[in-house]
Order: structure tokens, then sequence, then C-alpha cells
């Protein structure tokens, strides 16, 4: 119903209810959800491959990871009451990341406060502590309006960790140490893993030193163990590529034995795997396959890890 003002205005009469109700409406629309900027990064299932790389006369560890989609996330809250110590409790890293970070781009963080979660466990070979450390700089971005470098990202990681290529976009190689790309592949391969983790934990910084003995030790063998590999992604060969896993696999059980790795090797061939990856520095292994493995195939897999003692875990690896 209209009904006219002194001014000769109309307006639409408004019962109770629906006066409530438009209110409401109203607080709702200016009740919007807090802020939060968030930075995330996947992990690795191990190496496809690992070994020497020479360069400037001196060897380096080199890698090809296996990205797995399993992530790690960071948020801010700008705004909220926060202290960096307590949020990030037992992430130093992290905390030098953002360190570094503001000293580089000559930033100041307004008041806020951190949150952390990841799917990736610690200390197992899954890059856990790069991918905190990309997901922290990454979020940092968010909150400035950012993009920072490639080059820039693997100048923050070094002066924190010996890393991993979980900031690139594409498989590569990689020198863990000097944060160095030396070759990238546009190979699109995607790979199905089933693996379990055998126990404990590894520093991978205690083992760099054990490495480079033992990869000048079997030189040879590692020179050209790196060639087939770089020719099977050149070649964009999945089978190859798996191929590759598996003797990165044995070379390594010189030096960093995983328990079951015979075990896996036995059974490949009847389970239908195309290949075995390893955490080299961690305490992950299991198959890959190059086609995703049936319900009755996944069945048959978790019946025989079961029967080592392990629950084997599925996923998905590649970007």
């Amino acid at each position: 119903m209209l009904r006219q003002d002194r001014r000769g205005v109309s307006h639409r009469d408004v019962s109770p209810a629906a006066a409530a109700h438009n209110a409401l409406f109203a607080t709702a629309r200016t009740d919007a959800p807090p802020m939060v900027y968030s930075g995330v990064c996947h992990g690795t299932l191990g190496e496809l491959w690992q070994g020497p790389y020479e360069q400037d006369g001196e060897l380096h560890i080199g890698l090809i990871s296996l990205p797995v989609r399993k992530y790690s996330w960071m948020h801010y809250l700008p705004g909220e009451h926060g202290q960096i110590e307590l949020d990030l409790a037992g992430k130093d890293k992290c905390r030098r990341a953002i360190e570094l970070y503001l000293q580089h781009h000559g930033k100041s963080l307004p008041p806020g406060r951190w949150n952390h979660d990841s799917e990736l466990p610690l200390g197992k070979g899954m890059a856990s502590s790069t991918a905190d450390l990309v997901a922290t700089i990454r979020c940092l971005d968010r909150v400035f309006g950012l993009q920072t470098p490639i080059a820039t990202v693997a100048d923050l990681l070094r002066g924190i960790e010996r890393s991993d290529s979980v900031f690139l976009d594409r498989y590569a190689l990689y020198l863990s140490g000097r944060q160095q790309v030396v070759r990238s592949f546009d190979a699109p391969l995607r790979l199905h893993a089933c693996y379990i983790d055998e126990g404990g934990t590894v520093e991978t910084e205690k083992l760099a030193e054990p490495l480079l003995r033992h990869y000048q030790r079997h030189l040879p063998a590692y020179r050209r163990h790196l060639q087939r590999a770089i020719d099977a992604f050149e070649r964009v060969d999945p089978l190859a590529v798996c191929e590759c896993a598996t003797h990165s696999a044995q070379l390594a059980q010189w030096v960093t034995p995983k328990i079951h790795f015979e075990s896996l090797r036995q059974r490949q061939h009847e389970f239908g795997a195309d290949g075995i990856v390893i955490a080299h520095t961690g305490s992950l292994l299991g198959y890959l396959f190059v086609t995703r493995p049936d319900a009755a195939r996944m069945g048959e897999l978790s019946s025989f890890f079961r029967g080592l003692g392990r629950q084997c875990r599925f996923a998905e690896t590649g970007l």
C-alpha cells in the first residue's frame, strides 16, 4: 500500500515482520567474514632420481622430485591479535622466511595472526619443510599483492635450508644445496603411487656428506643413470621414468637402504607395478603405476603391505 508524506513523496508501507527481515539481511551483508590471506604448496613423494651432479669441479646432490597432491598451507589474518612466536611455535624456518622476505621487499607486516596446516608429515621425505617455506612466501605475496620471482624464491630458500623444487610448476633436475634449477622438463607426467612409511624420521642435512661420499665412489654408474633419466623425461616416456625411479632406488640401497625394498622388488611384476619409488633421504617407499590400479588390485596391494606390518596409502602424483 502506498502513502504520501507531507512533501507528496510516495512510500510503500512495510509490515513489522518485513522490516525485521530487511534489517537482518542488511546486517548479514555487512557482516562479511574476516580477510584471510593464504599460501599453498604441494609436497613430494620422494624422488624419481637422486644422485651426483658435477658443476664447477664439485659434486652436488641433484634430484628430480616426484610431486604429490598433498599440501602445506600458511594463513595470515590481518587485524587479529597474534604473536608470531606462539602462532608459529616450532616453525623456526618459517619465521626466518618471513624475516628474509620482509627484508628483501622492504615491507612491514600489519598486525595479524599466523596459522599453519599441512598434510605432509615431517622427516619422511615429502619435502614438508620446503613446502612450508614456499607456502609462507606465497602467503606473504598475497598480503602485499606481489609475485616473488622464482629466482628470488630460490635465493630466500638458500638462506634457510637445503631445499626441494616444490616451488616450480614442472619437473626439474635441481641442486638441493645450491637451490639451482639445472634443467626443467615440460613432460606432463601423471603417475599413481601405493606407498608405505617404514617409520622413523630422517634429518636431510645430516645425510649430505655421506651421500656425496657414496656418489663419488659410484660416479660412473650415476652418470649413466642420470642420462637415462633425462632422456626418459625428454621423450615423455612414463614407463622409462618409472624404470629410472627403480634404478635410483636400487643405487640408494648402498647408502640409505630401505628395509622392504627387496620384498617390493620381488613382487613388482605380480602386482603389475611399473616402478618403485623411494624417498632417498626419508622413510617412504612404494610402487609406481602409469595406469591407476583398480579396486581389486588396490585390495591386493593393501593385503601385501599389511602382511609386511605396514598400512599403505594411495596417491596421485604429478603436476
